[in-house]
């Protein structure tokens, strides 16, 4: 059975190559996509994904309050912050938001792999 993966990044060219890339990779599929904080919240809500993917800087909730929220309503969906803001995240701002990952966007998306694999092992 696939992993379900929600994506969530204001960047409409980002929402496509996470998805060609997760698509690709075996054992898992883009079950949805989220152009914003909020949004992941009601999508993640309606989907109820294996995993989701946040963007930190977006409209209405940033990846960090979308995260608290979904922590509240998911408590045990994993969650991956995927930034080009990685550097200016502090851990106070991460604790308590069920955020399991942090991995930069200029580290390439090829990490995510190692982390999907990681976060849901029985893919």
């Amino acid at each position: 059975m696939l992993k379900r993966i929600l994506i969530v990044d204001d960047n409409p060219q980002m929402r496509r190559l996470m998805r060609f890339f997760i698509n690709s990779q075996p054992g898992f599929e883009v079950c949805g996509e989220g152009l914003d904080g909020l949004d992941a919240v009601e999508k993640a809500v309606a989907l109820k994904p294996d995993l989701i993917i946040l963007d930190f800087r977006m409209p209405r909730l940033n990846g960090i309050e979308a995260a608290h929220v979904l922590r509240e309503s998911l408590p045990y969906v994993p969650i991956i912050l995927f930034t080009l803001h990685k550097d200016t995240i502090s851990e106070s701002e991460l604790a308590n938001s069920g955020i399991r990952a942090v991995l930069s966007k200029t580290d390439g998306i090829a990490l995510l792999a190692g982390q999907l694999h990681r976060l849901l092992p029985d893919a």
